[in-house]
């Protein structure tokens, strides 16, 4: 009876722990190698229609392209310098990359994938996105947001803006664009229209080194990612102020907004990926995943729910993206 007796509680308690753990909030579900890349990993993206990642390996002047389905890499593109921004070209069957060392702008097409055209932008080109609705390739460069046709590479216009931005959202459903501008002695959100090209608004994330973004239109919400200190800011797009912050994972390159499931998800060259749960303006770490230090940029897919995250070559270990999934 005695031995009857501590097997239940044994059990009991046993049942307790596995039951009181919640469940990670990310889980990671394949691990893709990028072979003999070195260096920085910069930006990637996502072409929906083959299910291929693009990959700015910019410490290895390539861009690497990935079969997402098969997990595996089908080839690595060679004569780039410094790539650095990326992004997919829905309507032009395209893939646009910006090129650090040489301010260049270059169309791949995303299917065999050959050079189509190659302009100049200006020095440092960086942060790249595109505009659906007005078909417009946008580049952030020094001196501000540029412009390009897709089709053409005919150069558009440029929104000034004194310094360097790095990343910036456009919204889907109107004509502003969002940059962030981080500077030694202080950091600045810009806001400008898209169709008079020109900044209007400026205001402080309340923390410096405001590298990466993110925007949730549906809340008028940016989300501002800093590394002086490492915090993740909350500011209303409408008074540019910040509503709420909170401590994240330091050296952040990449975040994202998964508006499904109300939760961010901040890439940190400290070696993790922070998950924040969101109810309102209030932010909760709900999860924080091991990467490798170094590992601060990714792309998150909302069609797929796949969050990839480019991992360098540290220690011996080969470079790779790991994919993550939500676990709900």
């Amino acid at each position: 009876m005695h031995n009857m007796r501590r097997f239940v509680i044994v059990v009991l308690l046993a049942s307790a722990a596995l039951y009181g753990q919640p469940s990670p909030a990310l889980k990671q579900i394949a691990a893709i190698s990028l072979g003999s890349v070195t260096g920085r990993i910069d930006h990637l993206a996502y072409d929906p229609t083959r299910q291929h990642l693009f990959v700015a390996a910019l410490g290895n002047d390539t861009v690497e392209v990935i079969d997402t389905a098969k997990a595996g890499l089908i080839r690595s593109l060679t004569g780039f310098h410094k790539p650095q921004g990326i992004a997919y070209v829905a309507d032009a069957n395209a893939v646009a990359v910006a090129n650090g060392d040489t301010g260049t702008l270059e169309l791949l097409d995303a299917e065999t994938p050959e050079k189509r055209w190659t302009v100049k932008v200006a020095d440092d080109a960086d942060n790249v996105r595109y505009d659906v609705a007005a078909k417009r390739i946008y580049v952030a460069a020094v001196g501000g947001l540029f412009a390009f046709d897709p089709t053409s590479g005919k150069a558009l216009g440029r929104i000034p803006i004194d310094g360097h931005p790095e990343s910036f959202q456009l919204e889907t459903s109107g004509t502003r664009v969002y940059a962030n501008l981080p500077g030694l002695m202080s950091s600045q959100i810009v806001g400008a229209d898209r169709r008079t090209m020109a900044a209007d608004a400026r205001s402080a994330p309340g923390c410096g080194g405001n590298y990466p973004m993110a925007l949730d239109e549906g809340t008028s919400r940016l989300f501002v990612g800093c590394r002086r200190p490492a915090q993740l800011a909350v500011v209303d797009v409408h008074t540019g102020k910040p509503v709420a912050s909170v401590d994240i994972v330091g050296d952040t390159d990449d975040l994202f907004y998964d508006a499904d499931r109300r939760r961010v998800y901040v890439i940190g060259g400290d070696g993790f990926v922070d998950v924040f749960e969101r109810q309102g303006d209030v932010l909760r770490r709900i999860d924080r995943v091991a990467t490798r230090p170094g590992a601060r940029t990714g792309l998150w897919v909302p069609a797929i729910s796949r969050l990839f995250v480019a991992v360098p070559a540290r220690g011996g270990e080969q470079a790779e993206i790991r994919v993550l999934a939500p676990n709900s």
